[in-house]
Formats: structure tokens, sequence, C-alpha cells
């Protein structure tokens, strides 16, 4: 950031998860002109973000604080609300919930590339190999597939991806992120967690090296993978009893 040629003044937030979002304070306090644009279901977590870290440590017990450092409110005259279908500057928003229900996406209306974050999976460079992240609390696959399909009637010219780097095989990239949805659902149907982290991660390793496996992991535990879905499965297991 200091070999910025001025400060910044716009930060454009995916979601809310730590690892998208979790310097957003500390930059506001680093950055007195900063404002952080982020969906309206994630803003009131970003100035008071007790909720969200009580939430990460649930997942994350005490390697919290080693894994992402502190996490500081950002001031709430500072934050900007987004519903999707706004324009800031360049960047059209689209709201693209699945992997959160606070998820949007920044498509550039110049370059044509969608600033994607995890909406459209993890993928580790150079390997053609999409994992869709499900982590807890609030996967909703049916809202995933619906943002898929937005994303695709957009035609972007690239995905740029959080995790990781940007991919201009759209195409292939959306069908295989589909495909890694799908199977992860049906796995975590079919078996419980010890299960579901062997068979995947046999999967898995069949088609990356050990490296690239061990950098996916890190970003996309396994564990977390069953537990979003398992909560997701549970959730409409619910939905469906409580009808007449």
């Amino acid at each position: 950031m200091a070999e910025l040629p001025g400060e910044p003044h716009t930060l454009l937030v995916t979601h809310i998860h730590l690892d998208h979002a979790g310097a957003a304070g500390t930059l506001c306090r680093l950055f007195p002109g900063l404002r952080v644009h982020v969906h309206e279901r994630g803003l009131p977590h970003l100035a008071d973000p007790s909720r969200l870290l009580a939430s990460a440590e649930r997942l994350y017990g005490p390697n919290l604080g080693n894994l992402f450092g502190r996490t500081e409110p950002v001031p709430a005259d500072r934050l900007v609300a987004l519903a999707g279908g706004e324009r800031i500057d360049r960047f059209r928003v689209e709201y693209v919930p699945g992997h959160a229900s606070h998820h949007v996406a920044y498509f550039d209306t110049v370059s044509g590339a969608a600033f994607i974050g995890d909406a459209c999976g993890v993928r580790v460079t150079p390997d053609p190999v999409v994992v869709a992240p499900t982590p807890p609390p609030d996967i909703d696959v049916e809202a995933w597939l619906r943002s898929l399909e937005a994303v695709e009637r957009l035609r972007p010219s690239a995905l740029c991806l959080t995790h990781f780097g940007i991919y201009s095989d759209v195409e292939r990239h959306l069908v295989a992120m589909r495909a890694s949805l799908g199977d992860l659902v049906a796995l975590a149907r079919s078996c419980g967690r010890d299960e579901f982290e062997r068979r995947l991660q046999a999967r898995l390793a069949e088609a990356l090296d050990a490296p690239s496996l061990r950098r996916l992991e890190a970003v996309t535990p396994l564990d977390q993978l069953f537990l979003g879905l398992e909560r997701y499965l549970r959730k409409r297991a619910e939905v469906k009893d409580s009808r007449p």
C-alpha cells in the first residue's frame, strides 16, 4: 500500500468473510478518506464485527488470531451499502449470493473482467481444478446456481478469483464450478464428515500435485466444506418437514 501514488479512496468488498474483509477497519484507520462499499447484509458486521468474529472462532478456534490478525471495526460513516445494480466509477455491482448471503461481484465495464470473490470457486494456478468453497454459516446452493447464471449472462472477459488468479477460460471454469458444487452436495449427502474428507482428499490428490493440494486446503479446509453443506442440507430438511 505504501507504494501507491496516492491514498486509496474506495474499497470494494465482495463479502465480509475475514480473508476478504478482515483488514477493512485497519485500512480505514490508515487512510482517513477511505470509503468501504459492501452489501447491505454484511454492512452491520463490519461496523461491529463481534458476531462475525464469534462465528469465525467457532471454525478456527484458537488459531483465529494467528490466521487473520486483529479485526478492527469500520466507522459507520465510512460504510456504503450495496444491494446490486449500482455503478461505482467503471464497476457494475452484481448481487451473487450462494457462498454467502452478502456476496457481490464487481464487473469492470472497461475491461470486461469480473472481480468475483469466492462466487466462482477456488482454483490454484496453473491447475484447471475448480473447487466450490462451502464453509458455514449460510451456503445456499440454489441461490449460488442462479448467481452463476447471472455471471454467465454478463459474459465477462475474465474471472478474477481471490483464491487465486485471473482466468480467461470463463466458460470452462463455470462448467467446472457447477460440477464441483453438485459433486460436493452429493458427497455430503452420502457420508459423514470423516468419510467426506477422506474421499474428497483422494479425489483432489488424483488431480493436483502435493504443493497445489496443500495450498488449496490452506484456503478451503475440507472439514469446513462439509460443515457448510451439512448445515445447508439440515436447514433444507427442516423447512421441508415444517411444510403442511
